[in-house]
């Protein structure tokens, strides 16, 4: 492991997802207690997504800015809101000058899955019927989100397709879950990294699918036929259950023809870039700024 990430090691919170509404209270602390980022840029602005519900998000719009990327937050499908994502969201935005809309979906155990997924389809159908209004180019909209939010954000990105819904130009992948099976050699033997084990990816996908038969756009590894999505970068942690997952995904991407980025963060663990002073952690954040940039850059 990153030397300057396993000195944090004996910190980390041992959070159990039996629970996930008591958990949300500490998970609001941890994003509580993460540096705000720079928002001195950029207008950030709170909106509500017309749809039954509506559906909170909360804008980034850096000056001059014309490409935009549907963000989904981390938190296992059952923690999570605008306000835990902002030190996040607000980075991407910063480092990237792409405009980040922020959905802060319904959570599971009460809103299994399918009430994220649309809340998520929702807010990408909304960006691109009124990107005139939010002074947005229609033809770079991206998908992209961490942990969870990867995994739904591959998700609309398979419904698009097939709906012949919003054009989506690019996929920013960060550790996605995708995978409710969990054959992976890494996700079989994970049982006792730090911050995500694979008991509590289990917990998760148990609370997120709520007993219903899992679909492709549920686990967007499920989905036979991965042709004619966006191009995609894809991250990967070392010491993280959906490591394989998340290789074996991009792999499956790029022989069905599709353009994949893959980035295996050796030394890392899920959730790791949350330890801003580890170098690795840096870098990390700044990719996945520059990447975004280059995705939606004018042609």
């Amino acid at each position: 492991m990153d030397p300057e990430l396993e000195a944090f090691l004996s910190l980390l919170p041992r959070a159990d997802l039996a629970d996930p509404v008591a958990e949300r209270e500490n998970f609001a602390k941890l994003a509580a207690a993460i540096p705000p980022p720079d928002t001195s840029n950029m207008v950030v602005e709170d909106r509500m997504v017309p749809a039954d519900p509506e559906v909170p998000v909360r804008i980034y719009r850096p000056h001059d800015a014309q490409g935009a990327i549907i963000w989904l937050h981390g938190g296992g499908w059952v923690m999570g809101d605008v306000d835990t994502e902002h030190p996040w969201a607000g980075r991407l935005a910063d480092m990237s000058g792409a405009v980040v809309i922020s959905v802060g979906y319904r959570l599971a155990p009460e809103n299994p899955f399918p009430a994220a997924f649309d809340d998520a389809y929702a807010t990408l159908v909304w960006a691109a019927e009124n990107a005139a209004e939010l002074h947005i180019d229609p033809s770079r909209i991206a998908v992209g989100g961490h942990s969870a939010g990867a995994g739904i954000a591959a998700g609309i990105a398979l419904r698009a397709r097939d709906e012949d819904g919003p054009r989506i130009c690019f996929q920013l992948l960060s550790q996605a879950g995708l995978d409710d099976r969990q054959q992976t050699w890494s996700a079989r033997k994970f049982t006792d990294t730090p911050w995500l084990t694979t008991g509590k990816v289990a917990q998760a996908w148990q609370h997120y699918l709520g007993g219903a038969t899992p679909t492709a756009y549920a686990a967007p590894a499920r989905a036979t036929d991965l042709s004619d999505l966006p191009p995609a970068h894809i991250t990967a942690a070392e010491f993280c259950p959906n490591r394989d997952d998340d290789i074996t995904y991009a792999l499956r991407l790029l022989q069905a023809g599709v353009a994949v980025e893959l980035h295996q963060w050796a030394g890392t663990f899920h959730g790791s870039q949350a330890i801003l002073s580890a170098e690795v952690s840096q870098r990390q954040l700044a990719e996945l700024g520059d990447v975004l940039r280059r995705a939606l850059a004018q042609p």
